[in-house]
């Protein structure tokens, strides 16, 4: 049996079903961009189904990330696939967004859980193993790779996975990867699956892949893919940062360092090159504007933090005392180029390219004079406040709305005050001043009355990037359609102000950076309305379409 565990990430996909985690499609390719930089084997770029739009976006994936100009060799061009149902329309949009990668992979489903098939497919199992046969049969006629998931499996009876299994393998399925879809497992349950699966599926042979795909419900998901990959699975099916469905899904870092830093353990090795894990960790935080927890493992801000007097001491004696890893093998270190405002453009452009961002001479351009703009207030630039500074220039939806100024008055002495100065979509600037609880709250509700497009703030989170008092600051907010009020939506208008939209936002002053990301939510989110099934007009009447 091999000792090398691919690494598929589904953040693209899985990940980004978490509620507020939607990127658009150019955040989606330059994560894709990154994913592959980074050496994981599979990308699965979406569900080309579920929209024209995420069609497109893995479309673009497949021939950009899924067809590199310079790769080093084959081997390091990753494998781009599309989830799709158990119907032929699901796995020819499939086909048509991946067709175009290098190596292409066809992803479809199908549930094998008593609870599924009576509750959701409504469907007999002699029913469900024909399915199987046909549709892994049809997507096997259009692609040579194709995974094949029995969805629920953690809670399927092992004997009909058996049959489901071997049916898929007689119809062309070169893997099969095993969700826990529910997070129900055990670790030791998940291993007797598995190992199962391996020795008593029909037609099972070596050149079959058994994956593992864990959520995080009971909070098992790592401990139940490693279980998996001991009893032989040999690829692992995860995202960045754990997010995903409810509590997310298994944590790419934590399998690979997990891998890693046990090596004498597991005897396995994965094609990750984990100093990137940081970097990439906090581009997907970004973008989706789900914060990474300080105490999340391998890349929460904590993770290489020491307070404790016993901990410290044992580290100012030996690092291995309190450090079972070192930080530099996850990314945690800095820069040996120091940036500051005497930095010209090559300085920038080979900094930028070492992080692994390669941008045309226009892009070049619009970042080095936000890097001259911030090193005027800053000392010195680190990686981290130009990881900042790429995310919050580049790869956001195209501005609806676009912040010109903003003045703000507060403190204890009066009431606080925001003056915010916005140019809209028909290019006029408009100004509006407000009082409010503090400062936030008085820019929010200038912005408000400027866009009016009512709304309900979830989630508002600040920190700074880095240390100093000359930190850049970087927000992330979480914001959901305000649906008060209207009594005659119908399916999906309510399914609309259901979704939840992430916006970020960086500056070294940190309201200037809230109202940014209050803005850059706001435009997703009248960007995904407008692009809805008929064009709607602002409140200026410009139409966005």
């Amino acid at each position: 049996m091999s000792n090398y565990v691919k690494i598929f990430d589904t953040t693209l996909r899985d990940g980004e079903q978490s509620p507020g985690a939607t990127m658009t499609s150019a955040e989606k390719l330059e994560v894709a961009r990154s994913l592959a930089r980074m050496g994981v084997d599979i990308i699965e770029a979406g569900f080309p189904a579920a929209s024209p739009d995420d069609l497109e976006a893995v479309r673009r994936i497949a021939v950009e990330v899924g067809n590199p100009p310079k790769a080093e060799s084959d081997a390091r061009v990753p494998v781009i696939t599309g989830l799709a149902r158990a119907n032929k329309s699901d796995i020819d949009k499939a086909w048509e967004a991946v067709k175009d990668a290098q190596k292409p992979r066809i992803h479809t489903f199908l549930a094998t859980s008593a609870i599924h098939m009576k509750h959701k497919l409504k469907m007999d199992p002699e029913e469900v193993v024909q399915r199987v046969s046909e549709m892994v049969a049809y997507a096997r006629a259009l692609c040579a790779d194709v995974e094949f998931s029995p969805e629920d499996a953690g809670r399927s009876d092992p004997d009909f996975l058996y049959v489901v299994l071997g049916e898929a393998i007689k119809a062309g399925a070169t893997t099969l990867n095993i969700p826990d879809t529910v997070g129900y497992t055990t670790p030791d349950e998940y291993f007797k699956l598995i190992d199962g699966i391996i020795k008593h599926t029909p037609g099972m042979h070596d050149g079959i892949t058994v994956s593992v795909h864990c959520h995080d419900d009971l909070g098992m998901a790592t401990a139940n893919a490693l279980a998996g990959i001991q009893a032989g699975a040999r690829q692992a099916e995860v995202t960045i940062n754990g997010i995903g469905e409810r509590a997310g899904n298994t944590s790419l870092e934590e399998v690979v360092m997990t891998l890693k830093t046990r090596h004498p353990i597991f005897n396995l090795e994965t094609g990750i090159e984990t100093q990137q894990l940081s970097r990439v960790s906090k581009l997907v935080s970004n973008y989706t504007g789900i914060v990474v927890q300080p105490n999340k493992a391998i890349v929460g801000a904590n993770a290489f933090a020491h307070e404790a007097g016993i901990h410290q001491d044992g580290m100012l004696k030996h690092q291995t005392t309190y450090e079972i890893m070192r930080p530099e093998d996850v990314g945690v270190n800095q820069t040996t180029l120091v940036m500051g405002k005497h930095s010209g453009r090559a300085a920038l452009r080979s900094r930028l390219a070492i992080m692994g961002h390669s941008l045309d001479e226009a892009e070049l351009d619009k970042a080095f004079a936000r890097f001259k703009e911030l090193a005027d207030r800053k000392k010195v630039i680190t990686d981290a406040d130009l990881e900042a500074v790429i995310a919050d220039e580049f790869y956001r939806p195209r501005d609806v709305f676009y912040l010109e100024g903003l003045q703000v008055s507060c403190g204890t002495l009066g009431m606080p005050t925001a003056t915010v100065r916005l140019r809209g979509p028909d290019r006029e600037v408009y100004n509006f001043a407000s009082m409010g609880t503090g400062p936030v709250d008085a820019t929010y509700k200038a912005i408000d009355a400027i866009i009016k497009t009512p709304c309900k703030l979830l989630e508002f989170n600040i920190h700074a990037i880095t240390e100093g008092i000359d930190a850049l600051g970087e927000v992330t907010v979480r914001i959901q359609s305000d649906s008060s009020g209207d009594t005659k939506m119908d399916a999906q208008s309510e399914l609309e102000y259901a979704r939840v939209y992430g916006g970020h936002g960086a500056d070294t002053d940190i309201i200037v950076a809230s109202a940014k990301a209050y803005i850059n939510a706001l435009n997703k989110l009248i960007i995904a309305r407008t692009e809805g099934t008929q064009p709607v007009q602002n409140n200026f009447g410009v139409m966005l379409g």
